[in-house]
C-alpha cells in the first residue's frame, strides 16, 4: 500500500521504537520524513548520514508541530504524554499516528479522539499486529464462519528485551508505564481481541514481579470478557525469551498463529488450523512488514485513498480495557469496563 503523494511527517520521540519508525518512514515512498523532536540530546545521531541525513533534529515538541510544511505527526513518546500531544497536534491541523497505548485512560482517549474528529484529522494507532497476513486471513475466516461461533482467544506475547534497559528507563517506571507487561506487549493482544470480539465488558488480572524485579511488574495474566459472551486469556511476560502465540477457538474448529521472532524483525508465522471433520492444516506465512503497512494505511487514509482500518470505537474499547486491567491488578477483583 503506497500513497500517491509523500506525506510530510515528523516524529516525536527518538528512543528505541522511534528509531525503528524513523527507519521505516525514511525507506517508504509514502512519506517524506523531515523532522524529529527528542528532548534528550544524547539520543540525537552524532553523524547525519544515510536516509536520515536530510532530517532536522529538534529538542522541543512545540518547535516540531510549528513547522509550516508538516502534515502529520508520529508520536513515540512516553505513554502519559500521548493525549495532550495528540490534541495539540490536531489543533494545529496535523494528522496523528500514535504508538500504543493510545492513551492511559478512556477520558484521555475520548479527548484525543474528539479533537481529531473536530478538526477532521486522521488518528492512527500502532497496533500493527492487525496487519500481519496470518492475522488478516484469520479475521476473514472468522467472518466467513469457518470456525463456527467464536468462543475464546488464548494469546501470549512475551519478550526479554527490557532486561538490557538501564534501570532509570521510562519503560520500567511504575509512574510512566504502569503494569509494564500490559503497556509493552499485552496491549497488542487486548486490541486483537477487540478486533475479533468487539465490546469488552469486564476483566480480572494478576501482575507479578518474579523474574526481572521491575517495579512495574514482569508477569501479567488477564481474563477479559466480551459482551458477546466470548473471552480472552492473555499472557504477557517481560522476563522470558520471546514467545508469540495467538489462538482462536470456535464451535467448529480452531486456528493458532505462532511468531517465529519478535515483530520488530519478523521472520514469518507458523499457522495450524483444525476444523471439524477435516485433516489438520499447517501453513507457513512469509515475513511481512506489518509495522510499515500500518503506517502506510494511515498515509493512504490521510490522502483520502482508503479508510483507516482501526475505527475510533475500537480505539475506545482497547483503552477502556487497558484502564480496567490496571484497576483489576490493584483491586484483584473483576472490574467492569464501561464504554
Amino acid at each position: 500500500m503506497t500513497s500517491s503523494k509523500p506525506l510530510v511527517v515528523g516524529i516525536a520521540g527518538y528512543g528505541w521504537w522511534g528509531k525503528v519508525i524513523a527507519k521505516l518512514l525514511s525507506e517508504s515512498s509514502s512519506f517524506a520524513l523531515k523532522y524529529v523532536a527528542e528532548p534528550i540530546q544524547q539520543l540525537h545521531p552524532t553523524v547525519e548520514s544515510g536516509p536520515l541525513k536530510e532530517v532536522k533534529f529538534l529538542t522541543d515538541f512545540d518547535d516540531l508541530i510549528r513547522q509550516s510544511d508538516l502534515e502529520a505527526l508520529v508520536i513515540c513518546t512516553p505513554h502519559p504524554q500521548h493525549a495532550d500531544q495528540i490534541i495539540v497536534a490536531a489543533q494545529r491541523g496535523l494528522h496523528v499516528f500514535c504508538e500504543k497505548p493510545l492513551c492511559m485512560n478512556l477520558a484521555d482517549a475520548e479527548r484525543a479522539i474528539q479533537a481529531c474528529e473536530k478538526h477532521g484529522r486522521i488518528l492512527g494507532v500502532g497496533h500493527e499486529r492487525r496487519f500481519e497476513p496470518a492475522m488478516q486471513l484469520l479475521r476473514q475466516e472468522v467472518s466467513q464462519g469457518v470456525y463456527g461461533t467464536p468462543l475464546q482467544i488464548e494469546a501470549n506475547f512475551s519478550q526479554d528485551k527490557f532486561l538490557s534497559l538501564p534501570k532509570d528507563n521510562w519503560r520500567l517506571s511504575n509512574a510512566v508505564a504502569p503494569v509494564g507487561p500490559l503497556t509493552a506487549t499485552g496491549i497488542h493482544l487486548v486490541d486483537l481481541s477487540v478486533s475479533f470480539f468487539g465490546k469488552p465488558i469486564g476483566v480480572t488480572a494478576r501482575l507479578g514481579s518474579r523474574g526481572a524485579g521491575f517495579e512495574n511488574g514482569d508477569t501479567l495474566a488477564i481474563f477479559l470478557e466480551f459482551e458477546s459472551g466470548a473471552v480472552s486469556l492473555i499472557s504477557a511476560i517481560l522476563a522470558t525469551p520471546f514467545d508469540g502465540r495467538f489462538a482462536l477457538y470456535g464451535s467448529q474448529g480452531w486456528s493458532e498463529i505462532r511468531d517465529r521472532t519478535h515483530p520488530e524483525n519478523p521472520t514469518g508465522w507458523d499457522v495450524s488450523k483444525v476444523t471439524r471433520g477435516r485433516e489438520p492444516l499447517r501453513t507457513f506465512f512469509e515475513p511481512h512488514p506489518a509495522v510499515l503497512e500500518n503506517l502506510e494505511a494511515f498515509a493512504a487514509a490521510v490522502r483520502g485513498e482508503s479508510v483507516y482500518p482501526v475505527d475510533n470505537q475500537q480505539k475506545r474499547y482497547t483503552v477502556a480495557a487497558l484502564e480496567a486491567i490496571m484497576k483489576a491488578v490493584s483491586s484483584r477483583n473483576v472490574e467492569a469496563i464501561n464504554v
